[in-house]
């Protein structure tokens, strides 16, 4: 079982940054890929970025590629996601996800364990 909880969100104007984390519980976490997704009101959850379970593995969407970055700290059992160059269109409520079969990828169904998700904001 694999617990997740985000935090890091907040309210920034266009052009800011943020770093959002994502800490996990149980011993099993470093083993597995995890992924960030967010979703916009009236939208379909979409994926953002993902990371292989070593760390050495990173898969970003287009639209915030060189944007974002995705890292872990498997000493922390924790997932980062450093966000910089923010825009409105970033709006949203970001979750991490925790696929404990190693699929990864950009689908949700692949991913077992969510969060609870934490709110971003970015006003114009």
């Amino acid at each position: 079982q694999v617990q997740l909880v985000e935090s890091g969100g907040g309210l920034v104007q266009a052009g800011g940054s943020l770093r959002l984390s994502c800490a996990a519980s149980g011993r099993t976490f470093s083993r597995h890929t995890t992924g960030w997704f967010r979703q916009a009101p009236g939208k379909e959850r979409e994926f953002v970025a993902t990371i292989s379970s070593s760390g050495i593995n990173t898969y970003y969407a287009d639209s915030v590629k060189g944007r974002f970055t995705i890292s872990r700290d498997n000493a922390k059992n924790t997932v980062y996601l450093q966000m910089n160059s923010l825009k409105p269109d970033d709006t949203a409520v970001y979750y991490c996800a925790a696929d404990v079969q190693g699929i990864g990828g950009s689908d949700t169904r692949h991913y077992e364990y969510w969060g609870q998700g934490t709110q971003v904001t970015v006003s114009s």
